[in-house]
């Protein structure tokens, strides 16, 4: 395996810069994955990477080797796409075999490498098949069978898992994961969905409109965003964001949301001093907000009043949609919790989980 690092990469379609001066260093043996929506240039990233795509301008490194100019079948990678691209004429070996075979690899390396693949993907008893003869799944394990016995420097997967429904693609993401591990390769992976990139990842790269917003760990993209799109863009439901004139009360910070007045903890007293105005957004995920009971608050919670609008029974849990004022606001909280649409509550904002964010460059005051 290799380390992949990307140096100030640029991709423009005539006027439309899709990849915007991407500077990214992928570790050996990293699981790195690029999460971003639709549009946002991260396939368009992943198959610069692999050849399949002319730079604009910028290199790419793989495992200290310039391959900025090099084919993709000199480049030492292997891709697993969104389609399974099986050669329905061929059995499972025939297709794990077959790039193999183009590279006139022995026989006998031939058949080691595609029955140890198999014994990793639990393929053994379908060697013999053909796609047709297979599920969604285990065409998927095909697929990424075929790349395994490369054994490439790092593994490029685009997409690998959209095509199968929510419960295969639980199961197969659990094997992906374990297989990495086995593995111990680098992996550079692609996806819109939140919650693969927070389950597989080493890293998270999240992107929009050809940029990089941010570049941490699961933890860190989730409970230290860098800017108001991965606040909400990663998260389900997505943080809370609140409007809030910034006032001097007393020598101490306070934000005004919705005509209620809070008292900032010390932690954003600072943070809110690097504002280009009186004017923040005050940020606070669902399950940092809790329901007062008989009317009282536990220790560290910041009052506001709201009105009930909808309540959504999941189960484990409630999600709770509550209007304070014009601005909305989304409370995940326990199956026990009796309220109901219509009625009025009071809610506390756990704060030392409050985020604080300049309106104008929509980057954290606390993070940034």
């Amino acid at each position: 395996m290799a380390q992949v690092d990307l140096n100030h990469v640029t991709k423009e379609f005539k006027e439309i810069k899709a990849v915007q001066d991407v500077n990214l260093s992928v570790a050996d043996q990293e699981f790195l994955v690029l999460l971003g929506p639709s549009g946002c240039g991260k396939t368009t990233t992943l198959r610069m990477v692999a050849g399949l795509e002319e730079l604009s301008s910028g290199s790419i490194e793989i495992g200290n080797r310039d391959v900025t100019w090099l084919p993709p079948k000199d480049r030492d990678i292997a891709m697993v796409f969104q389609n399974y691209a099986l050669y329905p004429h061929m059995t499972v070996f025939e297709n794990m075999a077959f790039g193999l075979k183009l590279r006139k690899v022995s026989r006998t390396d031939i058949e080691r490498r595609v029955h140890e693949a198999a014994e990793i993907l639990g393929l053994n008893g379908l060697l013999t098949r053909r796609p047709k003869e297979l599920s969604g799944g285990q065409r998927q394990r095909v697929a990424l069978g075929r790349a395994i016995v490369r054994e490439p420097k790092a593994f490029l997967m685009d997409e690998p898992l959209s095509n199968l429904d929510a419960k295969l693609r639980t199961q197969t993401r659990v094997e992906l994961k374990r297989l990495h591990q086995r593995l111990g390769a680098t992996v550079i992976y692609v996806t819109h969905d939140q919650t693969e990139a927070m389950t597989l990842g080493d890293r998270i790269v999240v992107m929009r409109e050809g940029v990089v917003q941010q570049v941490d760990t699961p933890d860190g993209i989730y409970h230290r965003p860098a800017n108001t799109f991965v606040a909400t863009f990663v998260g389900t439901p997505p943080m809370n964001l609140f409007p809030a004139t910034i006032e001097r009360q007393s020598g101490r910070v306070v934000a005004n949301i919705e005509n209620q007045t809070m008292d900032l903890p010390n932690e954003l007293q600072q943070a809110a001093s690097k504002l280009t105005g009186n004017q923040a957004i005050i940020g606070i995920r669902p399950e940092d907000i809790v329901f007062a009971e008989g009317g009282q608050l536990p220790s560290g919670y910041i009052p506001l009043d709201a009105m009930i609008r909808l309540v959504e029974p999941m189960g484990h849990e409630i999600i709770a949609h509550l209007d304070i004022g014009s601005s909305e606001c989304v409370v995940r909280t326990s199956n026990e919790w009796k309220g109901s649409a219509g009625n009025s509550a009071r809610i506390g904002l756990a704060s030392s989980r409050l985020h604080i964010f300049d309106p104008e460059s929509e980057r954290s005051l606390l993070y940034s």
